[in-house]
């Protein structure tokens, strides 16, 4: 018995300072310029040069408006895919410890009673017998003992899936923020616009009514008066058109927060939002190697490579052992008395000689390690991709909106002009429609362009990764 104590714990020793046979692993190199791109679109540097870094920066201090925050938290509680995210976590968690408590031996403790009837032509003093049996064993059942790494492989390969789980559930919850917010901002600027057509319905209306009365007195023509009309059923159609497109966009903010978003939170406009705060992207693209989709891409590929080990190492001998220790008697009442004692020690070995399964499936091991490199390397060059646009127009957005405002002044202009020399009977009323229409586009394309502006510093934001306050689980 101290024999089989003592091999036991050599053994044991011996699993616990095993290695894997999984390849070592390198990082790639990052398929992408080491700093962001330059030139004539990201000349123009809209951040501070006293701006934090975009991950020195948790959320709650970005977003700078109360509504929106509360917003947000609101959406990070309820939201139901987000939830689904946080339960994905913990199965693949729960997967981890199934993995790991593979390497443990598993014990049971087995009691039994075995009785029998020998008939006498079976029995060897020719007479018929009853006999019984009662045993309490405490025992190891077909313990794989890990001398090659398989389920240290396996166990490896659990944690990082684990790890990629965990970095796309906080990949989700930045996702969920920008959308929230990004939401919160396109209704804002469909109910500014909304405002607009509403004003130019009421206008259009009034000039229509003016028209017609000089209509009737024979001091308009019939082409005006049509031309007129025909200006109020496009506003009307445009005021249906955004009062639909608003309740889209309060019902899509619903479906992000998981609940209906009191009245009280919501924007009247653009103006009503105080706008997140400054950033600074920095000059180097290293920072991408953070992103959360990037360092899951990176954990999957690690996986990839612990997965290696476990193919390598079912090309060696599986050791296995069943042990057993406990006491045993013919009577209930001698079971444990002193001599009933008993063992057992079974150790097994299966050697592998020929299996084309085993071949394959390193090759396929392989094979997947290379995909998970491209993938990897596909997430980084997508993730610089998403920073570069947003840093282009973070670079231009400033230059657009001074052009478009001074556009919307010109054409302010030109409308008050065309108006008051129609009315002094100088110009057609085509000329006051032209002017109508530009004045009209170009204060929607004004409030297009101040949406852009807020939603890009916050797409910005996103693809840089966030803060590091998003690491943790809704804190």
């Amino acid at each position: 018995m101290k024999k089989t104590v003592l091999l036991l714990t050599v053994v044991l020793m011996f699993f616990l300072g095993a290695c894997t046979m999984a390849p070592r692993y390198t990082q790639p190199e990052p398929p992408v310029p080491s700093e962001w791109p330059s030139g004539a679109a990201y000349e123009e540097k809209a951040e501070k040069p006293t701006a934090p870094a975009a991950a020195q920066l948790p959320w709650r201090d970005f977003i700078t408006d109360e509504r929106l925050r509360e917003i947000i938290e609101t959406a990070l509680l309820n939201n139901r895919d987000l939830r689904m995210a946080a339960l994905n976590v913990e199965l693949t968690k729960a997967m981890y410890g199934i993995s790991t408590a593979s390497l443990l031996p598993s014990v049971n403790a087995i009691g039994t009673w075995f009785r029998e009837r020998v008939p006498a032509d079976l029995s060897p003093s020719g007479s018929a017998y009853t006999s019984e049996k009662f045993s309490v064993n405490l025992g190891i059942t077909a313990w794989e003992i890990d001398f090659f790494g398989r389920i240290r492989s396996l166990k490896d390969k659990a944690l990082e899936e684990y790890l990629a789980t965990e970095e796309a559930r906080r990949g989700f919850q930045l996702a969920l923020i920008s959308a929230v917010a990004q939401s919160y901002l396109a209704l804002a600027a469909d109910r500014e616009a909304l405002k607009l057509v509403t004003a130019t319905l009421e206008a259009q209306e009034t000039s229509y009514k003016l028209i017609r009365k000089r209509y009737e007195v024979g001091m308009a023509s019939e082409i005006d008066l049509r031309r007129a009309q025909s200006q109020v059923e496009i506003a009307r159609g445009d005021v249906a058109r955004y009062s639909q497109w608003v309740a889209q966009d309060e019902n899509a903010l619903n479906l992000l927060v998981g609940s209906i978003v009191k009245e009280e939170l919501l924007p009247a406009n653009l103006e009503s939002i105080s706008p997140p705060k400054e950033f600074s992207a920095g000059v180097s693209s290293e920072v991408l190697l953070r992103r959360p989709d990037v360092v899951a891409a990176e954990h999957r590929l690690k996986a990839a490579h612990a997965n290696i080990g476990a193919a390598r190492a079912a090309f060696f001998p599986r050791i296995s052992l069943t042990t057993t220790v406990g006491t045993a008697s013919a009577d209930l009442a001698g079971l444990f008395k002193s001599g009933s004692g008993v063992w057992s020690f079974a150790p097994q070995i299966i050697m592998p000689i020929f299996d084309a399964r085993t071949w394959f499936a390193y090759r396929v091991t392989k094979v997947e390690r290379e995909m998970s490199v491209a993938q990897y390397e596909k997430t980084i060059q997508t993730a610089f991709r998403e920073v570069a646009d947003a840093l282009a127009v973070k670079g231009t957005i400033n230059k657009q909106l001074a052009a478009q405002q001074a556009l919307v002044d010109a054409v302010t202009e030109t409308y008050r002009l065309a108006q008051l020399r129609y009315d002094k009977g100088i110009d057609s009323y085509l000329s006051v429609l032209d002017a109508q229409r530009s004045f009209y586009s170009a204060q929607q394309a004004l409030i297009m362009l101040r949406l852009a502006q807020a939603s890009n510093l916050i797409g910005l934001y996103k693809t840089l990764g966030g803060g590091q306050e998003n690491q943790d689980n809704n804190k």
